[in-house]
């Protein structure tokens, strides 16, 4: 039987690389010039911290949690999202009482035995940033603005929508989701199954429902939006003006309800039109009683996750190219004593911080040359015997296609 990868994971492959470094590390770069630090966390924990932190409703512990016995006898899962596993990291190493505030970022992959399709594996890989000790409704908006920039410093600007809500908190939620269940109960022979499993455990999610028959029954359902409490109201039109403030775009949406149970007060989406059913391509909200579920103090926190897959999906159809090069200059020879110099100033280019690429196999002079050109080498450089003998090189412009002879000497390469 020939190997093969598991279904639902997937190989990032050299040509791609390229692409995720790029997104990768400008996200990494503006989340610490807004003042975060990077926590790596366990990819494996105790099925505890999700099943508490999640919400036993949520349709990641009930169906999609990859959870297996340990030889001890505990449960352990593979994490299916971040925040849950840097909240415990904040509580077990006491982070709360080394600064009033916690800025946290993390990059890793996920497990969710989810139906695999475009832009949705099982085992995928987020950005996302958690920030702790920060209830200002300005707090969210800043989150949401550094999403914002982010999408603008990769070229998504134009490609993404701002959608945002407001779930409320432990005084008005209770409330609406009675209203929510009583209009539900009088159509619930119509909702699926799921919803109707949904329906005594957590109404929200129905609202959330792709089922044809749910998303109709709920155009009429309540809206959390028009039953805030007064300080959820407040608290919600701060996080608008903020971003009215410093001219962040955004749709009202209020039949955002995010998949987990944790969320309070602001939540929110950037969804594009450009990946069919799979539009969200990052989303977070607050969650200020996660860190006192999972046995720290109360604690405001706030936090967002991204999909790099659906991202870089995006970024692909929006930015197509400029992102194959993988050395800078490729160096082809003719000749054994050709070669030996082809070596050494290979080995002197990279120390000097170049990408060089070499094949000392002996190809001819064209087989070398497609070589360069399908590295995407800015530059080549041709060393020949003639060369050698009168100490210069060949340095080839391959966007130019232009050609000039220079001095061997390392100072004088590009």
């Amino acid at each position: 039987m020939k190997v093969r990868s598991i279904r639902g994971f997937h190989d990032i492959l050299p040509e791609d690389i390229g692409r995720w470094h790029h997104i990768e590390e400008l996200a990494k770069n503006l989340f610490e010039l807004y003042g975060y630090s990077e926590i790596r966390i366990p990819a494996l924990e105790f099925t505890e911290v999700f099943a508490r932190g999640l919400g036993t409703s949520s349709d990641i512990v009930e169906k999609e949690m990859y959870t297996f016995t340990d030889r001890d006898g505990s449960s352990l899962t593979l994490r299916p999202e971040g925040t849950a596993g840097v909240v415990r990291a904040y509580i077990e190493n006491s982070m709360y009482t080394k600064t009033p505030q916690s800025k946290l970022y993390y990059t890793g992959m996920m497990f969710r035995h989810e139906r695999p399709q475009k832009g949705r594996y099982r085992g995928f890989y987020q950005i996302g940033a958690e920030l702790f000790g920060a209830d200002a409704p300005e707090s969210d908006a800043e989150l949401i603005a550094m999403n914002h920039n982010f999408f603008g410093s990769i070229g998504l600007s134009g490609s993404v929508t701002l959608e945002l809500s407001s779930l409320g908190d432990g005084e008005c939620k209770p409330a609406y989701k009675s209203m929510l269940t009583d209009y539900f109960n009088g159509h619930k022979d119509r909702l699926c199954e799921d919803c109707q499993r949904r329906l005594g455990t957590n109404p929200l999610r129905i609202l959330d429902c792709k089922q044809k028959t749910c998303i109709e029954i709920s155009k009429d359902a309540p809206k959390m939006l028009d039953n805030l409490c007064e300080s959820c109201t407040e608290h919600f039109g701060r996080v608008k003006d903020s971003l009215d403030s410093i001219g962040v775009p955004y749709e009202i949406n209020p039949k955002i309800v995010r998949g987990l149970d944790y969320y309070t007060r602001t939540v929110f989406e950037f969804t594009t039109d450009q990946l069919g059913a799979q539009n969200a391509v990052a989303a977070g909200g607050r969650y200020d009683g996660l860190v006192k579920e999972l046995g720290g103090p109360e604690t405001p926190a706030v936090g967002f996750a991204m999909g790099i897959e659906r991202i870089v999906l995006l970024h692909q159809q929006v930015v197509p190219e400029g992102f194959g090069r993988r050395v800078d200059i490729y160096i082809a020879y003719l000749g054994d004593e050709a070669r030996n110099a082809a070596f050494s100033l290979a080995h002197e280019l990279r120390s000097a911080g170049a990408r060089v690429g070499a094949d000392y196999g002996g190809k001819s002079l064209k087989s070398q040359m497609k070589r360069a050109d399908k590295s995407g080498a800015r530059y080549t450089i041709i060393i020949g015997e003639d060369e050698l003998s009168r100490g210069v090189v060949k340095l080839r412009d391959m966007e130019k296609s232009s050609e000039d002879e220079i001095a061997l000497d390392l100072k004088s390469q590009p």
